[in-house]
């Protein structure tokens, strides 16, 4: 989607809003890592969005330091909430990037970057071992459906399982929380405060 294209849906949602009682629709994109860790689109762009979601989708054969210095980079960006598929595996088609995931975890735990479990069942990436070492460090984590349609949100139970393979708690998955509580804890949400 064009950058043009994002706000204007973003300003319609904004409108939804108003004439909602009881619940609010969030306005958010899954953003590509380029290369050299910066994201596809401008800062502009991001600031309007309530959730933003970094992934890699390109350039997949990049050395294991080139590709954690990649990630982290992007982690690093004050709009990033969440990396999705940290891995970017896909069961029996892809196997994982090369990347230090230990690097990973440490600097989401620095950034307060949220790490995806990832429920597509052709993903769920985060697996169980790299979720439990991230939240035993102190990493928050996302369990979503990877939706590209309505059909499609019924795949959240894999996340699910994945999540409870790794023995992950409630308190550790940011979005088993009302909105206004994920919020506070994005980096966005912190910075507010201060």
């Amino acid at each position: 989607m064009q950058a043009g294209e994002l706000l204007r849906l973003t300003e319609r949602i904004r409108e939804l809003n108003d004439s909602l009682d009881g619940f609010t629709v969030l306005a958010g994109t899954e953003v590509n890592v380029l290369p050299d860790g910066t994201l596809d689109y401008a800062d502009d762009v991001l600031e309007q969005l309530d959730w933003v979601i970094a992934s890699l989708h390109t350039s997949f054969r990049m050395k294991e330091k080139e590709m954690t210095a990649r990630m982290i980079h992007a982690m690093e960006h004050p709009l990033v909430d969440a990396i999705g598929h940290p891995t970017g595996r896909k069961i029996e088609l892809r196997e994982p990037y090369e990347l230090n995931v230990e690097r990973i975890v440490e600097a989401a735990v620095r950034t307060g970057t949220f790490l995806e479990i990832n429920a597509n069942p052709d993903r769920r990436d985060l697996n169980e071992t790299n979720a439990r070492m991230a939240a035993q460090a102190g990493a928050m984590l996302v369990v979503d459906s990877d939706s590209h349609g309505v059909e499609t949100l019924a795949n959240i139970r894999y996340g699910i399982a994945t999540a409870r393979r790794g023995w992950i708690t409630a308190e550790q998955v940011a979005n088993t929380r009302p909105w206004a509580e994920l919020d506070a804890l994005r980096k966005r949400g912190a910075s507010a405060k201060r």
